[in-house]
């Protein structure tokens, strides 16, 4: 996740380790804090494969400035197109990824954003048969987690759900057959509880 941060920083521009720094906290805005012994050694890292070169700066503190290559623009696409995994980390990694969403194509964009709500979707499917399968047997707590986890990823659906609609209105990308079917049934059940 943290080359991915540091490739989409160094594609706007070569950067020092300390800018680096404070540019994935103003970026990600508080969603994620890198400390100094993760950047470096993922330099490190990013360097020995070749994804950035690092050159000695002038001037009395002479730090060194890291600037993205040819194989690291490549390396940078694979990681923002990668499939998720479904695990603890995967929220996380999808809004890293979010933040440099810029750099691709709106038909990629809109394809990964619907990936991940179909992700939501079967999480949400998953805590829902929780609930209703452990009705009884769960205690306060654990129900108000679940809850909250049910409210939090329908949220979450909803949100993505209206980051595609935006999407495909402004690129004038059009929805999947079936997507249109959906979307058709749920305005004619809207149209019949109003």
């Amino acid at each position: 996740m943290i080359e991915l941060a540091i490739l989409g920083l160094l594609k706007e521009q070569p950067m020092h380790g300390y800018q680096l720094n404070r540019e994935l906290s103003e970026q990600l805005g508080g969603l994620w804090r890198v400390s100094y012994g993760s950047l470096y050694p993922s330099l490190r890292r990013l360097e020995r494969q070749g994804a950035i070169t690092s050159v000695q700066g002038t001037g009395a503190r002479r730090k060194t400035v890291y600037a993205i290559t040819p194989e690291g623009e490549r390396l940078f696409l694979e990681l923002l197109e990668e499939t998720p995994q479904e695990n603890q980390t995967e929220d996380a990694r999808f809004r890293v990824r979010l933040a440099f969403f810029r750099y691709l194509p709106p038909e990629t964009r809109v394809r990964l954003l619907e990936r991940r709500r179909q992700a939501l979707e079967t999480r949400l499917a998953d805590v829902k048969a929780h609930l209703r399968d452990d009705a009884g047997t769960t205690d306060d707590y654990q129900r108000a987690l679940l809850d909250h986890a049910r409210a939090g990823t329908e949220s979450d659906i909803a949100w993505l759900t209206e980051l595609i609609r935006t999407e495909r209105l402004k690129y004038e990308i059009t929805a999947p057959v079936g997507e249109r079917r959906r979307a058709s049934a749920t305005l004619r059940r809207k149209e019949r509880t109003s």
